[in-house]
């Protein structure tokens, strides 16, 4: 029997999306197929450890070498979903609400955050 390698979707992700191996396209029926919001490949799909042998030499900058295969899903969001997932992905990327804003929603947002000197 041939051993099946299972790659849990993301949650809320429907049809249609893309699947990626390492950055080449996968074929639904012919590379992988679903089954209860489960990917399952046919090929092996290798994910390596090293071993604190390995990441000590690594660190030292003593070539290392371990192979993983990574599995990307493409796929697009809507509505609500899709605001928060711009919002994380704005997180990661440093920008703030107020860059998305016009320039002035943005006065008027940085006059109400920048502290005031009280004298009295």
């Amino acid at each position: 029997m041939t051993r099946v390698w299972r790659v849990t979707l993301p949650a809320g992700v429907r049809s249609p999306f893309e699947v990626y191996v390492n950055g080449v396209a996968q074929e639904l029926g012919r590379d992988y197929r679903i089954a209860d919001g489960v990917l399952l490949f046919e090929r092996e799909l290798v994910r390596e450890k090293l071993e604190k042998r390995a990441w000590l030499l690594g660190f030292w900058g003593i070539g290392t070498y371990k192979r993983n295969d990574e599995v990307d899903v493409r796929y697009e969001l809507e509505d609500v979903y899709a605001r928060a997932a711009q919002h994380e992905v704005d997180h990661l990327d440093g920008v703030l609400i107020i860059d998305r804003t016009t320039p002035e929603a943005r006065r008027e947002a940085l006059g109400k955050l920048r502290p005031r000197i009280v004298l009295g």
